[in-house]
């Protein structure tokens, strides 16, 4: 289990970007497209809580839980953030009303749909916005070291699972 310190670092950072492209990693037939999403609630355990459209298909013949990548970013920002888990079709009314104000409530069963996905990784990247050059020998040892070492500088991974998801091809 994700530290309590390292939780709340990445409930600050999700809120603060707060929008996300959403990708489906099913290999299903049947599955919710890729789309931009925006997060509302990141929760004590780990949970993303979002909406995204609601297909044309009826959800029930959708898989209720699914492998799910979200790509946050935002311009001017000094860091971007990956999270992979799994995603759940949330359809219970109770969960549904616990979460959402009444003007949501109503979109949630015609146009929209609630998904819940437990954060498995999230791939935290600094970017450097600094303008002065450290000269050519001290880029070419970062070069190299990034080369032999495969790191990039800024970058920090946090698992949240305890082991990692199973994502296979069936």
């Amino acid at each position: 289990m994700l530290p309590q310190s390292d939780l709340q670092f990445l409930q600050q950072k999700i809120q603060e970007l707060k929008n996300a492209l959403f990708f489906s990693q099913n290999t299903s037939v049947l599955r919710i497209g890729t789309t931009i999403v925006s997060v509302i609630k990141v929760d004590e355990l780990g949970q993303m809580w979002f909406f995204v459209p609601r297909p044309q298909q009826a959800i029930t013949e959708f898989d209720k839980e699914f492998p799910v990548r979200l790509e946050f970013f935002k311009k001017g920002k000094e860091f971007f953030l990956h999270v992979s888990g799994k995603a759940f079709i949330v359809t219970d009314p109770e969960e549904i009303n616990g979460l959402v104000h009444d003007d949501l409530r109503e979109l949630a069963g015609d146009h929209i749909v609630l998904i819940r996905v437990k954060m498995g990784k999230a791939d935290y990247f600094g970017t450097s916005t600094s303008s002065i050059h450290a000269g050519w020998w001290r880029d070419l040892k970062n070069q190299f070291h990034t080369w032999m070492f495969n790191t990039r500088p800024g970058y920090k991974p946090y698992y949240l699972a305890d082991a990692p998801l199973p994502f296979s091809i069936a």
